[in-house]
């Protein structure tokens, strides 16, 4: 138990740091709230539902990008400004790597999910349901960047951060929803060898290859 304890401290220390003289604080709640709400969701299961590390690993990277871009709001992150200028780039990146992440750990927590607490098992449907839940994810993120617009004229440009993209949103979905098979394409194993080693789920089938084996 050595390392969730670890990123538990680690995660705190994050948001402390982050929080300390952000930018905008009303983005900083905005952009931090998924830590904020997840962390104690967390904590609350972590007896009776505990998580695979390769899962845990996962959602404190996510964190910390989000914490980050938190505390700059994602136009204006350093490292971000880094790479726009090292590689000619138009914006700052940093939020497409934001989405990246907001499609990429979501499909694995949505997958062991279902995986335990259902039915499925390695195949295209659980693929399609991961893809999905990753779609509504990415979706709902993006109604909630119009609400704030509404609501504040700051965030038009802090939270939305379009950076004169009229294409922004369009943008952020489609990262998001290939992040999502990418990391099901690219951990799928991994996450069910760590599922079968902790007795969460039976071992994959035989001749697992990929999403378009049929249970």
């Amino acid at each position: 138990m050595r390392e969730p304890v670890a990123l538990l401290l680690m995660t705190v220390l994050a948001v402390i740091a982050s929080a300390w003289s952000p930018h905008s604080p009303f983005i900083w709640w905005l952009e931090a709230a998924p830590v904020l709400i997840g962390l104690p969701v967390l904590l609350a299961t972590r007896r009776r539902f505990p998580l695979t590390a390769l899962t845990l690993r996962l959602l404190f990277l996510h964190g910390l990008v989000l914490l980050h871009g938190a505390h700059y709001t994602y136009a204006q992150v350093p490292l971000g400004e880094w790479a726009r200028d090292v590689f000619e780039m138009s914006r700052n990146p940093y939020d497409r790597l934001g989405h990246v992440m907001q499609g990429f750990v979501p499909a694995i927590l949505a997958r062991e999910l279902l995986l335990r607490t259902s039915a499925l098992r390695p195949g295209r449907w659980l693929f399609f349901l991961v893809l999905s839940i990753a779609a509504m994810v990415t979706v709902s993120y993006e109604l909630l960047e119009w609400w704030a617009a509404v609501l504040s004229d700051s965030a038009k440009e802090d939270f939305l951060s379009l950076q004169g993209d009229d294409w922004d949103t369009q943008w952020d979905m489609a990262l998001a929803l290939g992040a999502a098979a990418a990391a099901q394409l690219l951990l799928g194993r991994a996450h069910d060898r760590a599922l079968a080693a902790r007795g969460f789920v039976g071992p994959a089938p035989a001749g697992w290859p990929g999403p378009g084996h049929m249970p």
